[in-house]
């Protein structure tokens, strides 16, 4: 309800602006929801699309390796390859050359059981041959054959990866105790798998990797390998999160990737496919494009619709107010007429005829207002009546009749003459500042001869060239020596300096009075927050604030507070200009 009150004072064109927008805004919010509705849904056919792919492959994968390594001990169970491996050192060369050329021909007809299988061999450690299907003449390598050995349970840790190369491997006898009579080996192709894990992604310009979660190796169908590295952090938040399967977006070098993942128990790895989303969502980027393009169009007819109402009612309407606000600073303008006979036209005229019946009135009364004003500051100046003037004479008296006061009486006499001869100075209004001062000062040397060294007083009467009322500041410090230092046991203290704000001018008379409260405070405040309807007498604050206000305007005048010293503070403020 606040939001709706606070909206009506809104101007016209912020209102008609606003229902053009409201009516405008949802047809391009329904058009966005449509586009991004349709984006979304490609996206998941499509991301359902590759999961299934991923899936097909994989699974073909995982049962194409699972069927070799399964068969691999029908070969590790060879009784031609037993015999070699056992008495291969006794036997003829005829006999070993023969049994060798049968382990081949059944090395051949693994390797070619499968397109993953690269190259099968068998490590023979007594003969120190290795017997590779398609080569005869072969010696141990090894390295390579302690290689093939780490693999100790083949069914939890089917793969080898030594040198780039992937191997499945399996040693006979199994037992790690004693070194084994000989050790098969299969080298898959990396080459012909990673030709497989192509096909998931390779219509759509992207990348498919299978990254193994506890080794150090990968088989990567691309070559970007700053997409890898997002690739692979991707496998290892998915494996904190004991996620196996799914789909979410990745960002590289600000573009967006589509990447489907899943976990393979028996690779111990995942396989993860990145698509751009550009190539996903091209049959939709036409679309987006065409929603920019209305976007822009509808940008050009809120541009346009608005420069229009801005010309045709908008500035019309603001030079109108801007009369009405010149009025109430009290410059009356006419406005040019410059309109036809359209309702602006009218409201102009109308103004115009206000002004002029505003001017007659104002030439009228003009005179008799500012005499008026005149005979007020003159009122309440006259009011200023100083307390301490019915004891000075007492005062100089008994300075007169004391033979050592002779020299402070002559003084006391002096001041009293100059004070006398400033109040009935009544043909200026206004003075400078700096005589203000003065008076001021005179006033506290007179009481200092009446207070002694009772009462110190700190005086910087360094002020800007400027004209000021009469008797701002005398009767400040002369309600402060009646109603704060003049009955204190202690030792009194007043403070007068003064302070330049950019245009404004401070004075602050500050005293160490204890008879002042916080509440006192409080209603001296509220008195002066509206002198106009106090009815008391103003010979004090209440006096010099009216005329400061009736000077120059209702934010400036006089405010008090809690002085430093523990007092109270009098905050005069003045303008400069």
């Amino acid at each position: 309800m606040r939001k709706l009150l606070h909206f009506r004072d809104f101007s016209i064109f912020k209102k008609i602006m606003a229902a053009f927008l409201a009516a405008l805004l949802p047809l391009m919010l329904i058009t966005w929801i449509i586009n991004q509705q349709g984006a979304a849904s490609i996206r998941k056919e499509i991301s359902e699309s590759m999961m299934n792919t991923t899936h097909f492959y994989l699974d073909s994968l995982d049962q194409e390796v699972d069927r070799i390594y399964r068969y691999l001990p029908n070969y590790v169970m060879d009784t031609d390859l037993m015999e070699l491996a056992s008495t291969g050192d006794v036997m003829s060369a005829y006999e070993r050359s023969a049994k060798v050329l049968e382990i081949q021909k059944r090395l051949h007809l693994m390797k070619d059981s499968s397109p993953f299988i690269q190259e099968s061999r068998a490590y023979v450690p007594l003969i120190e041959r290795t017997i590779l299907s398609s080569n005869y003449e072969t010696k141990v390598e090894e390295q390579e054959y302690q290689a093939m050995r780490q693999s100790t349970n083949m069914y939890d840790q089917p793969f080898i990866y030594w040198q780039n190369r992937l191997f499945i491997s399996m040693q006979y006898p199994g037992s790690t105790v004693r070194d084994p009579l000989f050790a098969i080996s299969i080298e898959l192709s990396t080459r012909k798998i990673i030709e497989k894990l192509s096909q998931i992604t390779n219509s759509r310009e992207g990348q498919t990797a299978m990254l193994r979660m506890d080794q150090e190796w990968s088989l990567v169908s691309g070559s970007n390998t700053g997409l890898l590295d997002v690739m692979k952090q991707l496998a290892v938040d998915k494996q904190e999160q004991q996620a196996k399967e799914g789909y979410e977006t990745i960002k590289f070098e600000g573009k967006r990737y589509l990447t489907i993942y899943r976990y393979s128990e028996l690779w111990n790895s995942y396989l993860v496919s990145s698509v751009p989303e550009s190539a996903i969502l091209g049959p939709i980027r036409k679309y987006q494009v065409w929603f920019w393009c209305a976007a822009v169009l509808a940008v050009g007819i809120v541009l346009f619709f608005s420069y229009s109402l801005r010309r045709l009612i908008y500035r019309p309407l603001m030079r109108l107010i801007y009369s009405f606000r010149r009025v109430q600073q009290n410059k009356l303008e006419y406005i040019a007429v410059d309109r036809g006979e359209d309702e602006f036209g009218y409201l102009y005229h109308a103004f115009n005829n206000t002004v002029s019946s505003l001017k007659t009135l104002i030439e009228e009364n003009y005179e008799q207002q500012i005499r008026n004003q005149r005979s007020e500051l003159k009122r309440l100046q006259s009011q200023i009546n100083p307390h301490f003037l019915y004891n000075c004479f007492f005062v100089l008296c008994r300075l007169i009749k004391s033979d050592h006061q002779k020299e402070k009486a002559y003084q006391f006499c002096l001041y009293i003459g100059q004070y006398f001869q400033f109040i009935t100075r009544n043909t200026e209004d206004e003075i400078p500042l700096s005589m203000e001062m003065d008076h001021s000062r005179t006033y506290v040397e007179m009481q200092r001869i009446c207070y002694g060294d009772r009462i110190g007083v700190e005086f910087d009467d360094r002020v800007p060239d400027m004209m000021v009322p009469r008797l701002i500041l005398q009767p400040i410090i002369e309600n402060a020596y009646v109603h704060a230092l003049g009955n204190m046991r202690s030792h009194g203290m007043l403070r007068v300096y003064g302070e330049t704000r950019e245009e404004t001018f401070i004075l602050c008379i500050e005293d160490n009075g204890d008879s002042i409260s916080e509440l006192n405070i409080q209603q001296l405040n509220d008195r002066l927050a509206r002198p106009h309807y106090t009815f008391e007498e103003t010979t004090g604050l209440i006096n010099v604030h009216r005329r400061l206000q009736l000077r120059y305007g209702e934010e400036y005048g006089i405010t008090v507070s809690r002085s430093d010293l523990g007092g109270l503070k009098v905050t005069i403020q003045l303008r400069m200009s």
